[in-house]
């Protein structure tokens, strides 16, 4: 597993009782929540009923949870068992995949929210990585990325820099988020899971 400093940070900041930290798990990760019911096909209903029935195992578990950074894997994998739970428990369906044969339903649903783990886990280190570079390194980001693209004319203009130096001085930013600590803790844990050595989606919890 990988050391993520940030969440450890944060799930013994809330542990001791800072409610900024325990607001800031729950905005952090209820992306992550919601994303996992959405897989199941829930109403926006009971969608909400799962999300604070997720934060309340949390609460019951939070202190005997022995590996802070296994964190949103805990909480992925306990929204899967809650939106099952739910489904029994009103007789739905559990959804699958029609085009899926031959495969258990809890092995898709396992790879499903997998992928919503990972997807959670290189959108909040893109966002980290984002938040660390220079203002002028953002804005020249921003505009790249804006969706119609912005002529190279218009953001040379914007950030009084010649056209053909665009290209360079992006490369220059996307080189510092690559070094940023929460890409690189990515990356390593990209490695770590190659290498069979990951077991994020059932962290220990003491009894």
């Amino acid at each position: 597993m990988r050391d993520d400093s940030a969440v450890v940070l944060l799930v013994t900041r809330a542990r001791d009782g800072d409610r900024a930290a325990w607001d800031e798990v729950v905005e952090r990760y209820a992306p992550l929540v919601f994303a996992v019911c959405r897989r199941y096909r829930l109403s926006m209903a009971d969608a909400e009923d799962v999300n604070q029935s997720v934060w309340l195992r949390l609460v019951e578990h939070l202190s005997a949870l022995r590996e802070p950074a296994a964190l949103p894997g805990w909480i992925a994998t306990t929204t899967q068992r809650e939106c099952l739970r739910l489904l029994r428990s009103t007789r739905r369906s559990e959804p699958v995949d029609p085009l899926v044969e031959g495969h258990d339903v809890a092995d898709v649903a396992a790879v499903a929210v997998e992928e919503e783990v990972l997807a959670h886990e290189r959108n909040a280190a893109a966002r980290a990585a984002f938040g660390e570079l220079p203002p002028r390194c953002q804005l020249l980001l921003s505009l790249l990325m804006r969706d119609p693209p912005v002529p190279y004319e218009e953001i040379g203009r914007r950030l009084h820099m010649r056209v053909g130096s665009i290209g360079p001085s992006r490369a220059r930013c996307l080189d510092r988020m690559r070094r940023c600590p929460a890409i690189v803790a990515l990356l390593d844990s990209r490695v770590e899971r190659a290498g069979g050595g990951d077991h994020r989606g059932e962290p220990t919890v003491e009894r």
